[in-house]
């Protein structure tokens, strides 16, 4: 069973929303939904991929192009990263 919620949006909204949109506005902020739960770690890269109806790598190469990196580490843990992988040589 599908939930459905209306979301109703003030003219000033859809004005500013229906440039950006090269799709039905409805399907345009479903992307931007799962692109934000994507960027706050919410939900995995393969779950967002699987929302839009895309691959894994679409997903990924999609999300990269809008400035949303698929490995988002500090410097701190790349470096503890990098120790591990040494300590493996």
């Amino acid at each position: 069973m599908m939930l459905k919620t209306v979301l109703e949006l003030e003219p000033e909204w859809t004005r500013l929303l229906r440039p950006l949109a090269n799709q039905p506005l409805d399907s345009f902020i479903k992307e931007l939904l799962v692109l934000e739960l994507y960027r706050r770690h919410v939900i995995s890269s393969g779950k967002s991929a699987e929302l839009l109806g895309m691959t894994k790598i679409e997903f990924i190469h999609h999300a990269s192009r809008l400035g949303i990196p698929f490995l988002d580490m500090s410097e701190a843990e790349w470096a503890e990263e990098l120790f591990h992988v040494q300590a493996l040589v």
